[in-house]
């Protein structure tokens, strides 16, 4: 009778342990490490744009092209001038006065256009620790980084040539992965 009483308990544990709530986040892995991102809910569709092109591997043959020590860690560029031009990869801003340019920040990166479309090929990713509050208002975050800072740090860090881009390429390969909520709770206690 306790054996069946203790299987019975195990069966309902390993239940609702599968039950368990998953979530999507940005995995960006890299030749220096594996980089994850929480996607805020708070600017739609720069979330769903970056769920599209990561789905759709649109990443996976670029790299990080501008790498800035105590700045930023950029990527995405396919370096042609649709990039920045094609309607299809231009979105309205989705400014948030709580999302700030904080260490760690995913943001959408664009060209000087007044309308400050965002370009939603390019990201970037706030390496400067104290932030970079200038950029508040001006450019969209819409993540976070809640795995891989050292990953960034030691990318800004490579050698560069005088645009910043890495003398030896930073290759991205961008996806969408579930995680488990109490393994998220561990990565970002203050997920929403």
């Amino acid at each position: 009778m306790m054996k069946k009483i203790i299987l019975l308990l195990v069966v309902m544990l390993c239940v609702s342990y599968s039950k368990e709530k998953t979530y999507q986040i940005g995995q960006i892995q890299t030749p220096k490490g594996e980089i994850l991102v929480w996607l805020h809910n708070e600017t739609p569709k720069h979330k769903e744009s970056f769920i599209a092109l990561a789905n759709a591997g649109y990443w996976d043959t670029l790299s990080f092209n501008r790498v800035i020590p105590n700045f930023v860690a950029q990527g995405g560029c396919p370096d042609t001038p649709e990039g920045f031009n094609d309607p299809e990869y231009l979105l309205k801003p989705e400014f948030n006065e709580t999302l700030l340019h904080e260490y760690g920040a995913l943001g959408a990166g664009r060209d000087g256009n007044a309308e400050k479309l965002s370009a939603r090929c390019q990201f970037y990713i706030v390496q400067n620790k104290e932030g970079l509050h200038r950029l508040d208002g001006d450019y969209t975050v819409f993540g976070k980084v809640i795995k891989g800072m050292d990953v960034i740090d030691a990318i800004v860090n490579v050698a560069r040539d005088t645009t910043d881009a890495p003398l030896t390429p930073i290759t991205l390969d961008v996806n969408m992965i579930s995680i488990k909520e109490s393994d998220l709770q561990k990565l970002y206690p203050e997920y929403d």
